[in-house]
């Protein structure tokens, strides 16, 4: 039994060197570059990025830009390979990939010629992004948030203007949002909740299309709660500033039915907010 087993114990052994040397062999024949990527030259990636970007091809365009990033990452070519790959992503609509790459770009050369334009780029993504007012408007937020850096980092640049028109747009829409929930707590009578959602679209978004609205629908829900003076004073600077508006002319006869006339108070939060109407 004793001879036996060492036989078999000699035999396992030169079974798993042979084993190992077969693996050995097997592994000088790999071919290597398999699983290594090409390294090639960054000049001659990035004019194969545009390349692809010319003809449309934005998928193998972003490979490309990418391959750079990992490929040279610190050199010239790395740093306009990320913006242009913003780019790319921002065209396809891979949004989220584009605010990282702008995000990343900003941070890492904020200092740059293309920073505007990586910021920008971000606020186009989140610009894109805005859902109706009925939903969430997370995305308007971001928006703005993203448009005024470009305003105020680079006020020479030439996408200012387009972000400031970003920026009354995603104003307008968070004002829309502030609304639609007034109206629902109105229509059931939560006065207090619909005077806070009121109240904030004539303070936070008083150059908006939907602050004639939000005075007189404060005139409404002041006069429902007893509180006169403020129900005459939201009429009266909604009467300044839009005189010719309907709202205006529905406040105006719903003081009228209860005897009263707009009059403002000058102490009033409503009066103070309304010196931010249209410069008024």
């Amino acid at each position: 039994m004793t001879r036996t087993g060492k036989v078999a114990v000699t035999a396992a052994s030169v079974l798993g060197v042979s084993l190992l040397l077969a693996a050995c062999n097997a592994e000088k024949d790999l071919d290597l570059s398999t699983y290594v990527e090409q390294t090639d030259p960054a000049d001659v990636l990035y004019n194969q990025a545009l390349a692809n970007m010319n003809a449309g091809r934005l998928k193998e365009a972003s490979a490309k830009f990418e391959s750079i990033d990992r490929q040279h990452p610190y050199s010239e070519y790395a740093r306009k390979a990320m913006v242009m790959n913003t780019f790319a992503n921002y065209r396809q609509g891979n949004y989220d990939e584009a605010i990282n790459g702008g995000k990343r770009y900003v941070a890492l050369y904020p200092t740059t010629e293309d920073a505007a334009y990586a910021q920008y780029l971000v606020g186009l993504s989140y610009f894109r992004q805005i859902r109706d007012v009925t939903q969430d408007q997370r995305e308007a937020r971001l928006t703005l948030e993203a448009m005024e850096e470009v305003v105020q980092r680079w006020p020479d640049s030439e996408y200012v203007e387009d972000a400031q028109a970003k920026i009354r747009f995603s104003r307008d829409q968070l004002a829309g949002k502030e609304m639609q929930i007034g109206r629902y707590y109105l229509e059931r009578r939560e006065y207090v909740a619909a005077v806070r959602r009121f109240r904030g679209v004539v303070e936070s978004y008083p150059n908006t299309r939907h602050v004639e609205e939000a005075l007189a629908r404060l005139t409404e829900s002041y006069y429902a709660m007893g509180l006169v003076s403020e129900a005459q004073t939201a009429a009266a600077v909604l009467g300044h500033n839009f005189p010719d508006s309907d709202w205006y002319k529905d406040s105006y006869a719903l003081l009228q039915s209860g005897g009263l006339e707009p009059r403002e108070n000058t102490g009033s939060w409503i009066s103070k907010a309304g010196a931010a109407i249209l410069g008024g």
